[in-house]
């Protein structure tokens, strides 16, 4: 079996496993990705991989911070 399979120059998924879509922006808390985007990267080029990639950054502050957890119970 020859390893040039393994060693496929791809963009690998930003996936950081913690998969839940933001309600109001409708994009992945933990990736950023949308769902679109999410079900559709294994079918993407390289060039389509790569654009995603690069608008990821730019979408985290529209998550805005979070509710919850430890310091929303202080806030009460």
């Amino acid at each position: 079996m020859k390893d040039d399979v393994w060693k496929r120059d791809e963009i690998a998924s930003p996936c950081v496993r913690l998969c839940v879509i933001h309600p109001e922006e409708r994009i992945c808390v933990g990736c950023h990705r949308s769902i679109d985007e999410i079900s559709g990267w294994s079918r993407m080029t390289h060039e389509e991989r790569a654009a995603v990639i690069e608008e990821l950054p730019g979408r985290a502050p529209r998550l805005g911070k979070r509710r919850g957890g430890r310091m929303a119970r202080l806030d009460r």
